[in-house]
């Protein structure tokens, strides 16, 4: 690695020597900024994974508009229901062809074995499943048939093995609600943060899962636009034609987008994740402060036969960035290799969506090596104001 540095410094790389002029300080200080990196890359996996099981569901669907109650909907499970004259309104305007009632509910599927998960139900009309994306619109024709469903694959908590070949030849049987219900084919959901995976049925096998629901309240409404037009202003054009009733007109995509941002900044997980992020970068600056601010506290006297012999500020403040970033990197590599093993493990435990991406890594590691060199700036003050005819 001296080798290595003095081609890329153009000079000795007196800051690694320094560093490993100590090993049990060096091995310290990197084991520290590599907690510092786990403590960020876990907590910015959690919020990564907040906000992919938040667009989970939104996917499911074609690009069409979404119309949800304006009063307390942040997300694709949750919020009032609304009424189905909304739907009829909506379809007065000309670039509105097609619209579609939805319904969300939740039911706890419990397995003769004891075994539990908790499921989002989704359900629309079997003619109207032209709005769910093409490779769920297909299997859809198969719910028409009363208690019959598509069941999630990746539902945690229960082996899903014999409902992944299902199909309307080959029904596989269960039961949920007091209800036999056959699984006619499956789709692939995952759980998440609010539940453990999801269910696909119709208008009719929804009111005998879920009795209390009424036909004349679904949870959303689904509006296609006329081919051509653009989705933002029609959705706008919607919303001031429905403005006093209390309701949201968003493309899909813009909603799976405006919930993941409520989830991170309003709601007290995402909050927590953040501050997560912001108690990692604070623990990394400390360590590398406090290793860099003893480095010049040891080497203060030879610093000062520098500073007495010509050697500019400027060359203290290199050698200081130059322990900075070697503490940055070699710390980095053992906090990415440990967060890569916790991901797995929590992917295998809670089987939640969690994974490493490279924009995270890239991220991490120039925050890293910022938060570093923002160390070794403050160490070296002392630097700065020291005398070197006081010093001898």
């Amino acid at each position: 690695m001296t080798a290595w540095l003095t081609r890329l410094l153009g000079r000795l790389p007196i800051g690694w020597l320094q560093l490993r002029h100590n090993p049990g300080r060096l091995l310290a200080a990197v084991a520290g900024v590599a907690f510092a990196n786990v403590l960020v890359f876990v907590q910015l996996g959690l919020s990564g994974s907040l906000e992919e099981a938040v667009a989970r569901p939104y996917r499911l669907f074609d690009d069409n508009l979404l119309l949800v109650s304006a009063v307390d909907s942040d997300g694709f499970d949750d919020g009032s229901n609304l009424p189905r004259a909304r739907l009829y309104q909506a379809l007065a305007h000309p670039e509105i062809i097609d619209g579609a009632p939805l319904f969300v509910g939740r039911l706890a599927w419990l397995t003769v074995e004891g075994d539990s998960s908790a499921l989002a139900v989704y359900a629309i009309a079997p003619h109207h499943r032209e709005f769910f994306r093409e490779d769920l619109s297909i299997q859809l024709e198969a719910v028409s048939m009363l208690d019959t469903a598509l069941t999630d694959s990746k539902t945690r908590f229960l082996d899903m093995t014999p409902f992944e070949k299902s199909s309307p030849d080959t029904p596989v049987p269960f039961e949920i609600q007091g209800r036999r219900i056959q699984s006619v084919g499956s789709f692939s959901l995952g759980g998440g943060f609010g539940g453990d995976g999801g269910l696909l049925v119709s208008e009719q096998t929804f009111f005998r899962l879920v009795p209390n629901r009424s036909s004349a309240a679904p949870s959303h409404l689904l509006l296609r636009v006329a081919s051509g037009a653009d989705h933002r202003r029609v959705a706008a054009s919607v919303q001031a034609l429905l403005g006093a009733h209390n309701v949201k007109v968003l493309p899909i995509q813009e909603a799976m987008t405006v919930a993941a941002r409520v989830q991170l900044q309003d709601r007290p997980t995402g909050i927590i994740f953040t501050f997560g992020v912001i108690i990692g970068v604070i623990v990394g600056i400390v360590i590398a402060y406090q290793v860099l601010a003893t480095d010049v506290a040891d080497h203060l006297r030879e610093y000062a036969t520098f500073k007495a012999i010509g050697y500019p500020h400027r060359f203290f403040v290199g050698v200081i960035l130059e322990e900075a970033l070697v503490l940055g990197t070699l710390g980095f590599v053992p906090g990415i290799l440990v967060s890569l093993l916790f991901y797995d493990g929590l992917v295998q435990r809670a089987s939640v969506p969690l994974f490493m991406t490279t924009e995270r890594a890239v991220l991490v590691f120039l925050g890293t090596l910022l938060a570093c060199a923002v160390s070794g700036l403050l160490a070296i003050r002392r630097l700065r104001a020291a005398d070197p005819a006081e010093l001898f």
